[in-house]
This record gives C-alpha cells, sequence and structure tokens, in this order.
C-alpha cells in the first residue's frame, strides 16, 4: 500500500546505514588481522544484513533506498566471494523485530527514541444475556437495544451485534448475530470479515480464509475452540483478541484491545457501546442497579403478572449458586435473566462471561464488579425495617406504661 511507504521508510534505510557502521569497526578492529579473517568477519556481517533485509521485503517493497540497500549487500557479497549459506554476526534488535506485532513495537520506540516507554494500556469489553454490557471503563449495563448497534468503530476495527427480543411482551432482548470487520492494515492484513449467527458460529471469514496477512507470520487468525460453540480471534498486529461462543440460542462477546487503538476514532464514530455505553433511553437497570423481584414476586415491569419462566427468586439464585459462588454482578445478571426468561442457558453464559472477564481483563482486581444493592442488599433492607418497627413498638409499650399503667 503506498500510505505504508513513508512509516516504513526509517527501517528501510537502517539496514544499509547500519550496514556501514558495522563494516567501518569490523575494519578497525582487524586491522591488523589476517586478509582471510578480516574477509570471514566481511562474510559474517553480509550475511546478517541480508537476512535482516529480506524479513523486511514485503514491508519495504516501494522503496528505492530499501533495494539499492539489497543490491549493495548483493555486490558487496559478490566481491568478497561470500556464499549464501554460512554463519552470520548478531545484528541490532531494532532490524528483526515483526511489524506486524504490536507488542513489539514499544520496545522499538524505547530504542528508536533512547526513552523509557511505559507498556501498553489494555481495555476489555464484554456482552452477555439479556444483553448486559460491561464497556471498556468498566461500567456494568443492561440494555435493551433491539436491533443492530455497533460496540467497537475505529480505524482498525468494526464490532457490530444485533439484538432480538427473547420473551414477548418483555424488553428482554439477546445477540443472535455478531459481524467483526478487521481493516486493511499496512502489510499486515487486507481487509477481513467475520459474521456469526445462531447456530452457525463458523472457524473462518467470510471469504473463507482462517487468517490475514502472511499465513508464516499469523498476524490475524482464527482458532476454533469447540467446533459450532467458540471460537477466538488473534489480531496480533493491533494486540487484540476477540472471543465469541454460543450459549444456547444466543451469542456472548468478549474483546481485549490497546487503548489508544481503542480511541483511535472519528467524532462521527461516537455511538459506541462498548466506549461510551448504551443510550439512556435503552438502559434497562438504574445505575448498574438490576430491577430485581423483591420478596420472590416478578418483576414490576413489562405488564407480566403471573409467572413465565418457572423461576422464583429463591429458586433463581440456588440455579446461578451452582456456576458462580461470589455474588458479584454477573452472579445478579444470571438471576435477572433466568427471572426474566426462564432460559437456563443464561446461567451458562454469565459463568463463561465471567471466564473471558478472568482470561482477558488485564487487572485481576477488577474482575469482579459487585453492585451496591441487590438481592441480598433487598432482604438486607426489609430487615432493617422489620427491626425498627419492633423497636418503635416496644418503645410505644414502654410509654405506654409508663404514663398510663403507673399512674
Amino acid at each position: 500500500m503506498g500510505s505504508a511507504v513513508p512509516s516504513r521508510t526509517p527501517r528501510a534505510v537502517a539496514p544499509l546505514a547500519a550496514l556501514r557502521r558495522l563494516l567501518a569497526a569490523l575494519g578497525l578492529l582487524l586491522l591488523g588481522a589476517a586478509l582471510e579473517d578480516f574477509d570471514l568477519e566481511f562474510c559474517k556481517a553480509l550475511r546478517a544484513y541480508s537476512v535482516c533485509t529480506y524479513r523486511n521485503s514485503k514491508a519495504c517493497r516501494g522503496n528505492l533506498v530499501y533495494h539499492s540497500a539489497v543490491l549493495g549487500i548483493g555486490d558487496l557479497m559478490t566481491q568478497r566471494n561470500c556464499t549464501k549459506n554460512g554463519p552470520t554476526s548478531s545484528t541490532n534488535s531494532e532490524m528483526t523485530h515483526d511489524p506486524c506485532n504490536y507488542s513489539g513495537h514499544t520496545e522499538v520506540r524505547e530504542h528508536q527514541g533512547g526513552e523509557k516507554t511505559p507498556p501498553p494500556t489494555y481495555l476489555f469489553c464484554g456482552l452477555f444475556g439479556d444483553p448486559h454490557l460491561r464497556t471498556f471503563k468498566d461500567h456494568f449495563q443492561t440494555c435493551k437495544v433491539e436491533g443492530a448497534w455497533p460496540l467497537i468503530d475505529n480505524k482498525y476495527l468494526s464490532v457490530q451485534v444485533t439484538n432480538v427480543p427473547v420473551v414477548p411482551g418483555s424488553s428482554a432482548t439477546a445477540t443472535n448475530k455478531i459481524t467483526i470487520i478487521f481493516k486493511s492494515y499496512q502489510d499486515c492484513t487486507d481487509q477481513k470479515v467475520y459474521q456469526a449467527m445462531t447456530d452457525d458460529l463458523p472457524a473462518a471469514f467470510v471469504d473463507g480464509t482462517v487468517s490475514g496477512g502472511d499465513e508464516n507470520t499469523r498476524s490475524l487468525h482464527i482458532v476454533e475452540k469447540v467446533s459450532g460453540k467458540y471460537i477466538e480471534m488473534h489480531a496480533r498486529y493491533i494486540g487484540t483478541t476477540v472471543y465469541i461462543r454460543q450459549l444456547g440460542h444466543y451469542l456472548t462477546l468478549a474483546i481485549r484491545m490497546p487503548q489508544e487503538l481503542v480511541m483511535a476514532f472519528e467524532e462521527s464514530q461516537d455511538l459506541q457501546l462498548c466506549v461510551n455505553g448504551c443510550p439512556s433511553s435503552e438502559r434497562i437497570d438504574q445505575s448498574g442497579h438490576l430491577p430485581l423481584p423483591v420478596m420472590g414476586k416478578l418483576l414490576p415491569w413489562g405488564a407480566v403478572s403471573h409467572p413465565r419462566s418457572g423461576y422464583t427468586l429463591e429458586t433463581a439464585t440456588t440455579k446461578c449458586h451452582e456456576k458462580m459462588l461470589v455474588k458479584d454482578i454477573y452472579f445478579y445478571s444470571c438471576v435477572f435473566d433466568l427471572l426474566t426468561t426462564g432460559d437456563a442457558n443464561f446461567t451458562a453464559a454469565a459463568h463463561s462471561a465471567l471466564q473471558d472477564v478472568e482470561a482477558l481483563h488485564p487487572s485481576e482486581e477488577h474482575w469482579h464488579i459487585f453492585p451496591r444493592s441487590g438481592v441480598d442488599g433487598v432482604g438486607r433492607d426489609s430487615k432493617l425495617f422489620v427491626i425498627l418497627g419492633l423497636l418503635c413498638l416496644i418503645l410505644v409499650a414502654y410509654l405506654y406504661n409508663f404514663f398510663f399503667l403507673d399512674s
């Protein structure tokens, strides 16, 4: 691609410049050595830089300076009768890094600038169940968002989900389609589109391939973990990992991506659920708190006056406790989904979503999110009112005895 040439120019010039420096140093060090020893070291250096330039052949194919370096190395090898195969001298790490490996970019910038660069910051976003959304800012929301909505939309990646109603007469929706576009990036990958739907979770992109770019570098590839149920996508060139699962009739998604790439979007791309959360008009929860039932009754919203799910608060809590011992927001989401839909597969979805957090979220201390109120909180509030009521009765009885019976 033409746009890649300017960014590759420093690396294209580097092999020839470094070659000259190394040869000059070798000349000074070996000035008094035998001519054959000098030629031996000379050829080792030339082979090393020949290998180095070959590694950058795709990235610098349109750069004339790069091709001049290749020809210069070839001429020098011919003049010194150097064989193509043989020992090589060690080269600078700057010349051997993988340009399609995001994790190596920081080290390269450090070496070039001479200053210590902090490691990249990674962010996590997940969507599962009713659907429940965990944003890149670790905000937890439950939303309706029926239809197609963008989770992520930046210069590197686009992720769109489609949600459909789960239970008639309820606001509950769940994800039945996911579309991901890995945008073309330099020489690391061409544009690749992936699409998953209920009962169709392929282990390949839409064009039938399983990787992007050079198959040997595996800068972008799909790994099938469980046939038709669980796949992973690894985009090394942008340091991004995506998990997609099908549990029951619906899909879940989890993604980890570097913060600097997450924020690489235009103003027109501001409607991203993973970045800004759901619009307030689409929120079912109230500041992260799910409208769970009280005292075993059904949800007050949705115009449902009789049990449809088959679960009570007690049985839903017991069912979710089988999979999740910690009563965090994932546990309460499980209870919420069971009471709303009656579909036990949502229990597995909440459990898997927490597993994906533990696998992809960079900060262990933020794996669990605890609501300020929930089923247990409602129970404690109810007990508090009962205790206060008893205290009031005792006080009234005491005052009655003091003022009336004693007199």
